[in-house]
């Protein structure tokens, strides 16, 4: 009997590499739901079920009890939730009481990827912006849901996600790719100032192998997935060596995050790539 393994948000940056992963394992069946707000079929790969649609009717568009839920599928960028705000309370607050709801009624454990800006600017960063306040009482709302029913669960917490299949254009690009994608057309990187602000960057399979680990292994809270490396924003742009642009100071952009990643790295787990060798590789690629 195989495991029925679903992952939310599995036609996404990250979920498309964790959907990608477990099927590779001929005991898990591996199904998506995803609304493709960022999501693309582009980042579909083989062996794996697509479901389209809002976590928030989980419960009419999933027919079968799974063995696990990986919850990856929420809106997740800072400073652009201040003008999506009905769009995270939609993907964030309606879709985890309803996938909370989904995994009570069937038993299974949940993995919950909550954000790392919770901890942002010694905890003042859970509150910063819609997105990271959601994020943060949502971990809560699991937590409780597992005092309160038994429901299974894990949270992990993501720094600064960068790889393959990031979005690299648009309102919803992620730094890494962007920054490529302005030297590929010869413009200048914008960093929004100071840009002393400090990130862990963290290569998309560094991620997935922290996340299956953990989804089958671990459970409880603050299992943090990041390079125990930092670096400013100002610092990144300058491994690209290109033209530097500074932006105007913007709402909800943190200074620092603490990286918990202890109970992590206690399961085996330690980050192995960098953001240097990745810049450089990009860089020998010709920013492809």
């Amino acid at each position: 009997m195989k495991n029925k393994i679903l992952v939310t948000g599995g036609a996404g940056f990250i979920g498309s590499h964790l959907c990608e992963r477990l099927s590779k394992n001929s005991n898990n069946e591996v199904y998506s739901l995803d609304n493709y707000f960022t999501g693309s079929k582009d980042n579909h790969v083989k062996d794996v079920t697509y479901i389209k649609g809002s976590t928030a009717d989980i419960d009419k568009l999933v027919n079968f009890a799974p063995d696990m839920l990986y919850h990856l599928g929420e809106y997740s960028r800072v400073e652009q939730s201040f003008d999506d705000i009905e769009k995270v309370w939609k993907f964030n607050k309606d879709g985890i009481f309803a996938v909370l709801e989904f995994v009570r009624k069937y038993g299974c454990k949940i993995l919950y990827s909550g954000s790392s800006t919770k901890f942002g600017d010694g905890g003042l960063g859970r509150n910063a912006s819609p997105y990271a306040w959601t994020k943060a009482s949502n971990t809560e709302l699991v937590q409780n849901y597992g005092d309160w029913f038994n429901v299974p669960y894990a949270i992990t917490y993501f720094y600064n996600v960068y790889g393959n299949r990031e979005i690299q254009t648009g309102k919803y690009a992620t730094l890494i790719a962007l920054f490529k994608e302005k030297m590929k057309n010869n413009e200048p990187l914008t960093v929004v100032s100071p840009g002393s602000q400090k990130r862990n960057f963290t290569h998309i399979d560094d991620i997935i192998d922290a996340l299956v680990l953990v989804g089958e292994n671990a459970y409880g809270d603050e299992f943090g997935i990041g390079s125990s490396e930092s670096f400013s924003i100002k610092e990144i742009a300058e491994m690209y060596e290109g033209k530097i642009e500074m932006l105007p100071e913007r709402k909800g952009n943190r200074m620092t995050a603490d990286v918990m990643i202890s109970k992590t790295e206690a399961l085996g787990w330690k980050s192995t790539r960098t953001v240097e060798k990745y810049i450089k590789e990009c860089k020998r690629n010709n920013w492809k």
